[in-house]
């Protein structure tokens, strides 16, 4: 299925698309309950003290677009039933513990533009994104105040150095809560 949006036409996501992080996660507080565990390294990203939304939001995707070829992005919006999920009259997927996400092949700019805020506040980043080649994943749990990533070591290098995405490491099997924040 394909809808139209700023001029041009983007390709719903299906079951196919994310079959190969579907069912893969754990249960639990570890990066892993966000992440499968198939990536060489795992982290963890929110925004640090004194840097806005925006800002940090920008400074992710720059990073994240830096260390990937040209490509499609998947974009996918949790239907919480109260957030913005971009278009809310198409079929959806189903992630984790059976939740709906509206899925889109766009790219970075749309990840940073499309949303009208998400359930974590401000911003406008996808709850799920990842590229084509399936080089990394960031998702960010309902319930979290954070956004896990699994990735290369260098993908998390380029982010950890980067003082606007306020990103540390986090082993496979360790809470995934980053120090000073907490579980709502």
């Amino acid at each position: 299925m394909d809808v139209s949006r700023d001029g041009r036409t983007w390709r719903i996501g299906t079951a196919g698309d994310v079959g190969w992080l579907a069912g893969r996660t754990t249960q639990g507080l570890s990066v892993t309950t966000a992440i499968p565990p198939v990536f060489e390294v795992y982290g963890t990203f929110h925004p640090p003290a004194g840097v806005g939304v925006n800002a940090h939001e920008r400074a992710v995707v720059d990073e994240l677009a830096a260390c990937t070829p040209d490509q499609p992005w998947w974009l996918g919006f949790l239907d919480t039933g109260t957030h913005d999920v971009v278009f809310p009259h198409v079929p959806r997927v189903s992630l984790y513990w059976d939740w709906s996400y509206v899925l889109v092949e766009a790219g970075p700019e749309q990840a940073l533009s499309w949303r009208t805020g998400h359930m974590r506040g401000d911003g406008a980043l996808p709850d799920l994104f990842f590229p084509a080649d399936r080089s990394w994943l960031v998702s960010a749990l309902w319930d979290d105040t954070w956004t896990d990533i699994g990735a290369s070591g260098a993908v998390l290098a380029a982010l950890r150095r980067n003082p606007l995405v306020n990103a540390r490491l986090v082993g496979p099997d360790e809470d995934a809560c980053p120090p000073g924040l907490t579980r709502d």
